[in-house]
């Protein structure tokens, strides 16, 4: 055990010294990993042998180039679930549970029709259809990458999976009115913003950016929430901390709309707006 608890100092450490923001909880959790245990189990493991320290030695030493945590251990915590993730498809952030917690809290009907648009790794729709056991939930992505993902975390579950570009016009005529909510964490981070290492040189650019606003893919979302949605159901979609007002100010332009509502993140952040469909005349 000493020797396990000196090469997490050590380790804490190196990751410090390389940028990482949370030094001793990685250390931890890639420890946990390398030793096929739970961070909460660390201390009561035996004694690492060498090839489970050398496997946590290089661990270490990729977290230190900054590559993501999730990479290396090849999951991500959203909510109650554990995704599979790496190259190719976003890591959901915490950010994006607050989005999820207002979802949950809505009442739906039993047999409720929910997509999720720029699905990723499936989490919003798979949280979503663990809640709604009855529910229809679709999750819509057009990345083949992303979606080998959606489709592993998937498996087994009622979650349909479609590939399709949200920013089509006149997509799935089929569920015109018919929709009780729409959630989506899209790309949108305006061009040019800097970014950590982890999410610049591994997150795909084609899930992190919205064109030079930030906006290019939110606008679409809002205008198939006001073709799919059946009068009094609802919309949520995640946005940068910087346009929340553009965001209120599509879902209020044409009238769609009402009790449009910016809301804010686990830290007080501006995080994503949500809608109700009013009545059609």
């Amino acid at each position: 055990m000493t020797r396990l608890r000196t090469a997490i100092e050590a380790a804490t450490a190196t990751l410090a010294a390389a940028g990482v923001g949370s030094p001793r909880i990685d250390a931890e959790l890639l420890a946990a990993h390398a030793l096929g245990t739970e961070r909460g189990r660390l201390m009561l493991s035996d004694d690492p042998g060498p090839e489970a320290l050398s496997a946590f030695d290089e661990l270490v030493a990729a977290r230190a180039r900054r590559i993501p945590l999730q990479h290396l251990v090849g999951t991500a915590a959203f909510g109650p679930l554990t995704l599979e993730v790496g190259p190719g498809v976003f890591i959901p952030r915490p950010e994006t549970e607050a989005l999820l917690e207002w979802a949950l809290a809505q009442d739906l009907r039993r047999d409720a029709v929910i997509v999720d648009l720029c699905t990723g790794t499936g989490a919003l729709a798979l949280a979503l259809a663990h809640h709604h056991p009855r529910a229809r939930v679709i999750a819509v992505d057009d990345s083949p990458a992303a979606l080998e993902y959606t489709r592993r975390n998937t498996a087994g579950t009622s979650v349909e999976v479609l590939a399709a570009d949200v920013t089509r016009p006149g997509l799935l005529p089929e569920l015109d009115d018919g929709v009780d909510l729409v959630v989506s964490n899209p790309p949108y981070i305006p061009e040019g913003a800097e970014l950590d290492p982890e999410v610049a040189d591994h997150d795909p650019g084609h899930a992190l950016f919205g064109g030079p606003d930030g906006m290019a893919v939110i606008g679409p979302i809002v205008a198939l929430a006001a073709r799919w949605l059946r009068a009094g159901a609802m919309c949520a979609v995640e946005h940068d901390d910087t346009t929340s007002a553009r965001t209120v100010e599509l879902f209020t332009r044409d009238g769609h709309f009402a009790d449009v509502t910016a809301r804010r993140d686990l830290t007080g952040r501006p995080r994503f707006v949500t809608a109700t469909r009013i009545a059609r005349s």
